[in-house]
């Protein structure tokens, strides 16, 4: 039997879970509907493929109601923003009003599972991701959490990255020695559609995704090398300096400065160094790594030609 699933945050950006997942599902023929913010190009990519689109907003309910009308299967996500909160409570009271869900896929941040009651972070969002976990587990619903670590397509290892890389061959940032363990986006779109496809097994677990090492920069620097044959050198930078320098500039919403500067405080203090298999036991392959993610989208990380 076919079930109608609902992926939310399905014209998402930056990673592009949300529609990875919408990919992938319709590749199974598997029917999809995608709750999308506006009608733009985005939506229409995700249209052309099969999924039925629904615009709203996650923060109301009565949006929320009609995107899940008919659905049995559920995989919550949201961009980094202040109302995050805000949209997980929406979405749980209206799906613990419908009362027949079969799953409530929602994806977290793995920082989640070093946190607690006495022992939070300094980012708002992760605290929320902490808290939206709270309000879910006490829903009662059939949720599974996801909690995936950075993403090789965080601005860290991806558009900065490749701008530096492109300018001089270096990453800059302030991680110092710590070990990191970042996961492409689309292993992490692979586990979620595959618990959507098939729940059975999964209600009420916690899935930790990380990529398949756990290292220092220089040794991530050394796998951009390998993947674009040419050395990339990794500068450890103060992190004042990256926060003047170069987080401020980037014209971002406080709330997303304010994460992604704790990102990398933690990064400093080792918090990133994590090591898990779960990629492969859901998807049966490894995790990949920063090697195979640099080499395919080596293109990204061309040099400039001011600088060749």
């Amino acid at each position: 039997m076919k079930h109608q699933i609902l992926v939310t945050g399905a014209a998402g950006r930056l990673g592009a879970v949300g529609r990875t997942v919408v990919e992938i599902l319709r590749q199974r023929d598997l029917p999809v509907r995608a709750l999308v913010r506006r009608e733009d190009e985005r939506a229409d990519a995700l249209r052309r493929i099969g999924a039925e689109i629904v615009v709203g907003d996650l923060t109301r309910a009565a949006d929320v109601a009609r995107a899940l009308e008919g659905c049995q299967r559920m995989f919550f996500s949201m961009s980094v923003s202040a109302p995050y909160l805000e949209a997980t409570v929406t979405a749980a009271a209206v799906a613990r009003e419908r009362g027949d869900l079969d799953v409530f896929v929602n994806i977290s941040q793995m920082t989640v599972s070093q946190m607690s009651l006495t022992e939070m972070t300094d980012s708002p969002q992760q605290r929320q991701h902490w808290l939206g976990e709270q309000v879910l587990n006490w829903s009662g619903l059939p949720v599974v959490h996801v909690r995936a670590t950075v993403f090789l397509q965080n601005f860290f290892f991806s558009a900065w990255a490749a701008e530096s890389i492109g300018r001089d061959s270096t990453i800059r940032l302030p991680f110092g020695a710590g070990r990191t363990s970042p996961i492409d986006a689309e292993d992490v779109a692979q586990v979620i559609a595959a618990i959507l496809a098939s729940p059975g097994g999964h209600i009420g677990k916690v899935y930790e995704l990380t990529g398949p090492r756990s290292q220092d920069m220089s040794a991530h620097a050394a796998e951009y090398s390998d993947a674009l044959g040419r050395t990339i050198t990794y500068v450890d930078v103060p992190l004042e300096h990256w926060r003047d320098e170069e987080l401020h500039r980037r014209d971002l919403p406080h709330h997303v400065l304010e994460h992604l500067l704790t990102m990398a405080r933690l990064h400093a203090a080792n918090r990133y160094d994590r090591l898990t298999d779960d990629v492969r036991t859901i998807t049966g392959r490894p995790a990949t790594s920063t090697r195979n993610f640099v080499a395919r989208h080596a293109n990204l990380f061309a040099s400039s030609p001011n600088n060749v």
